[in-house]
Parts: structure tokens; sequence; C-alpha cells
């Protein structure tokens, strides 16, 4: 299956679809999830629908055009394309997973899940046409992992902001973790594409997401647990995960995996 160049044709006509997809599905979901969060009396999660769909929408849609290079790529025999089908598919994971959470939660139907379906086929078929080891492609998917969930970590301080005027501290650790969570989800996402393209520097930058992750997820998950909700905070899975690949890149053993894959010809 590696350098298949007409299966990666094939993915990539997929890719370009499910982008057409995400447009459709995304723009007749928006003011439907917006209005169910109205009327149940939600404001806060309609505000973080309003902004989080929308910049789901732009970086799904033209994930598209991205696919479109990669197409011309693998028709071109291009070495290069299946590592830009991994970072089309790599957008298109996020934006068909979040858009369930909200609309399961108005019990509304799902219908992202073809979305993110689609683009879980089209990641691992990216990873297969570029050879990957069976290892880095499990660490990629463990970090990719952290990536969808420092980002869900930074939709839920859009809402918390709007019902916490009456508290000043918190209502400032939201503005100041929001970005950091989504700061964090890019830098999971750059950590993927570094250990595909076999970068010296893949480790520092893991260190780095996964801080930005322990940053903005442990406070707002500790407080959300012990003083909100009185149980284990839906914070608190990004943080850990983030923990446990830190602790898993400084071990020696996976510093030695990633030096050997780098050093396993070309990328």
């Amino acid at each position: 299956m590696k350098n298949n160049h007409k299966l990666g044709i094939i993915l990539a006509v997929i890719g370009i679809a499910t982008s057409l997809i995400i447009f459709y599905l995304l723009a007749g979901q928006y003011n439907l999830i917006i209005d169910a969060k109205v009327v149940d009396g939600r404001n806060d999660e309609a505000t973080s629908v309003r902004i989080t769909y929308a910049v789901l929408g732009w970086i799904g849609i033209a994930a598209g055009a991205l696919w479109a290079a990669v197409l011309y790529g693998f028709s071109k025999k291009e070495k290069w394309a299946w590592f830009w089908g991994a970072v089309g598919a790599t957008i298109q994971l996020l934006v068909g997973f979040f858009p369930m959470i909200p609309a399961m939660d108005s019990q509304l139907p799902t219908p992202t899940v073809i979305v993110f379906a689609l683009a879980a086929v089209l990641w691992f078929g990216m990873l297969v046409i570029g050879g990957v080891d069976k290892k880095i492609i499990a660490l990629t998917f463990v970090a990719g992992l952290a990536y969808v969930l420092t980002f869900i970590d930074g939709v839920a301080p859009i809402a918390k902001y709007t019902t916490s005027h009456d508290d000043p501290f918190w209502n400032g650790m939201y503005v100041m973790s929001q970005q950091i969570s989504w700061w964090g989800a890019a830098a999971w996402a750059v950590f993927i594409f570094a250990v595909l393209k076999k970068k010296s520097w893949t480790i520092p930058l893991g260190i780095f997401a996964g801080t930005l992750s322990m940053l903005a997820g442990y406070p707002l998950g500790l407080h959300n647990a012990l003083v909100e909700v009185h149980r284990f905070s839906m914070f608190l899975p990004a943080p850990l995960l983030g923990t446990a690949l830190v602790i898993y890149l400084l071990l020696p053993g996976t510093q030695r995996m990633l030096q050997k894959w780098n050093q396993s010809g070309t990328s």
C-alpha cells in the first residue's frame, strides 16, 4: 500500500467531497443548534456555538482546497502528497467530531459523524500510503486525541465567560485560558505533522503542547470538579492526557524510537 498513488487519488477525491459535506452540514446545523440552545435557556452555549461552528467551518471547508492540491500531487506521483493529505484529514477529524457534542446535548441528530468517519479513513489511509511505522501511527493517534480534547477545553470557557460576570476572578480566568487551549490544540496538530516529517524538534514541541494543555486545563478542571459539579470534570481529560504524553516523550525508549524513525530514510 505504500506509495499507492492510485489509492491516494481516490482518497483525495473523497477528501474534497468531505469538505463539501462539511460546508452543507455546518451551514444547515448552525442556526438549528443555536436556536435549540436559546429555547433551552442556554444563551451561553448558543454563544459558544456561534463562534466555534464558524471557526470549524472556515478551516474545514478550506481543507477541501488543500485536498485539491493533494489530488494534483498524487496524480503527478509527488512524494509530498500523502503528508499534506494527512494535514487535511487531521483538520477534518476535529471538524467532524466536535459538532456532535452540542447536537447530542440538545438531543438533535449528529450528521457530522459522517465527516468524522470519512476523515478517520482518510487519515489512516494517508499514513499507510506514506509508509509510516505502526508505533509512530499509535503515537500520532494519541496525540490526535490530545489535539481534539484540548480544543474542546477551549470551547467551554466561551460559554462560561458569559455566565460568570458575578465572579470577576474566574471570569478573567476563562478569558485567559480560552486561547491557551486552542493554541495547545494547534501545537498538538503541528506536533503530529512534525513527527510525520521526521523533525528533530518534535520532542520539545510535544512538551510545549502538553504544557499548554496542562496550563489551561488543570485550573479549570479542578475548579469545575471541586466547586461547580462535584464530580469528575470534562475539562480534565485534556491536561491528564497532555501530562501522560509529556512523560512518555521524556522516556529514553520513546526518544530512541523517534530517533530511529527520523533516521529511516526521507519523509
